[in-house]
């Protein structure tokens, strides 16, 4: 199936492992603290609410950004249409991401050689990553 996307750049690796560390690094310090004030139980437990909460509404939103994305300049988008995916199909892409992880993190490295450029996430939401430059926001037409 050839989609609207499918000759427009792709995010790399590098930039999506650049904003995943971000993301990942601002969830640490927010679990940490956390898990200071209300303990380790209960801390992992609203760690883990208001991580699916931050990757949910943040792509799920017109700009389909995170803040680690944002930092690096990629968003993400619906594979056929580059608009916003919206919170249904970003809840989707969201465990997905635990589905890429479990095979030694091979959803993750997929888009190595997939010539869409997209994760097992990507594929489960029907999305893909992109650079803001190429696919502006506000521009979902694109």
């Amino acid at each position: 199936m050839e989609s609207t996307g499918s000759t427009r750049p792709k995010a790399s690796f590098a930039l999506r492992l650049g904003a995943a560390l971000i993301d990942g690094f601002i969830l640490t310090v927010a679990s940490a603290g956390l898990r200071w004030v209300v303990g380790d139980v209960l801390g992992q437990v609203v760690s883990g609410v208001i991580g699916l909460a931050y990757y949910v509404y943040l792509e799920g939103s017109d700009l389909g950004q995170t803040l680690g994305k944002k930092v690096v300049g990629i968003r993400v988008v619906d594979i056929a249409g580059a608009g916003p995916i919206g919170y249904g199909r970003a809840t989707v892409r969201y465990l997905g991401r635990f589905v890429s992880a479990i095979p030694l993190g091979l959803g993750y490295l997929w888009m190595l050689w997939d010539d869409q450029k997209q994760t097992w996430h990507d594929k489960f939401a029907r999305s893909m990553v992109v650079p803001v430059s190429a696919y502006p926001v506000g521009n979902d037409a694109a």
